[in-house]
């Protein structure tokens, strides 16, 4: 019993015996609760929600040694009496500990949120969100990590004001040596959110037109017509005007043929109900108007208009070369002869 009395840094044997049973039994809880929660977890999630389960396990599990040191550290010295400075620091060390696993949990969700996000717009075919995603899922962690080193600092008894003014200013000094970057960057927020064309829309900016094949974080890539790749910055694409012929539902097509003056009237006539007829019998095309519309210098014109039903520009084609082929033929079988340029003189006899 003397030797428990014995004092050592004014505390005796006997209370550091208390302490140090007291640091092993709250280590041993913490590392029993967090056995008991993963389990209880495993168990809850076996059938249902597993991705979620998964999530909840991957945090627990990475609650570590190092907490629950701090923790049962912190508890033990309640029961001796240790100087100030030490147990301000175990305080700190508690908070500062704390919030790391705080922030790594937080980190663990945010992960998440982003690869199913990511696994859903590549199941969706919409790779140009991709990028986007990710680079939001940094920046967020980014802004966590600050956010947290600022709140540190702040309960380690700093004055963060300066150090936030600071971030401003530095903040600005940045933005503006990366004014053309930033912008872009912004720019493909706008086309993330817009989403005036996706990967594989047909689009036609200014004099160049082709086939959307990337959008990045600072530019799109466009398979010109011509063949060779055309790289255009995202800045740029939200400052012009962009034709977009894949949302098109279907295509307006809109051309005039002639016949010769020599045409009798009975078949100029039939000519309306014939080209009609042809399109009707087109699963891609939807007849709009057929009609006499003109006496031309050489011909007689007529306009027809009609529609494509597709977006589709190799169908638009097909079926445009179907109705001039069936037209030619339909003509060649009436014996209506198409008008070409030429000129009859007619002379008198007095003339000659």
């Amino acid at each position: 019993m003397d030797i428990l009395a014995y004092t050592v840094g004014g505390n005796s044997v006997k209370e550091y015996l208390i302490a140090l049973i007291m640091f092993a039994s709250a280590f041993v809880v913490l590392k029993a609760v967090k056995h008991i929660i993963t389990l209880l977890l495993k168990k809850i999630f076996t059938r249902i929600k597993k991705e979620i389960g998964a999530l909840a396990i991957k945090i627990v599990t990475r609650i570590r040694w190092p907490l629950f040191f701090v923790v049962s550290l912190y508890l033990a010295v309640q029961f001796i009496r240790i100087p100030e400075v030490i147990e301000t620091v175990l305080v700190y060390a508690l908070m500062v500990i704390t919030t790391i696993y705080v922030v790594v949990s937080i980190d663990c969700v945010v992960n998440y949120v982003i690869r199913t996000m990511i696994i859903k717009k590549e199941e969706r075919e919409e790779e140009c969100r991709v990028p986007i995603i990710s680079l939001l899922g940094i920046i967020a962690k980014i802004a966590l990590w600050v956010i947290a080193f600022i709140f540190i600092l702040s309960n380690l008894g700093y004055n963060v004001t300066t150090l936030v003014a600071g971030f401003g200013i530095g903040g600005l000094v940045i933005a503006f040596g990366l004014q053309k970057v930033l912008q872009d960057l912004f720019a493909s927020f706008s086309i993330y959110i817009d989403r005036p064309f996706v990967p594989g829309d047909f689009i036609i900016i200014g004099n160049d037109l082709g086939m959307v094949k990337k959008i990045g974080i600072k530019s799109t890539r466009i398979q010109h017509l011509g063949g060779q790749e055309l790289v255009v910055s995202n800045r740029e694409l939200t400052d012009i005007r962009v034709h977009n012929y894949k949302r098109m539902e279907k295509r307006r097509i809109a051309f005039t043929f002639g016949v010769t003056y020599q045409t009798p009237v009975e078949k100029l006539r039939k000519i309306p109900a014939m080209v009609r007829e042809i399109i009707a019998n087109i699963e891609t095309a939807e007849i709009d108007r057929v009609h006499f519309k003109q006496y031309g210098d050489f011909s007689l014109i007529f306009e027809v208009v009609y529609y494509v039903i597709t977006s589709d520009y190799a169908v638009y084609m097909d079926t445009q070369q179907k109705v001039n082929l069936a037209i030619k033929e339909a003509f060649e079988k009436e014996g209506i002869g198409f008008a070409y340029p030429t000129q009859t003189l007619f002379l008198s006899k007095e003339t000659l």
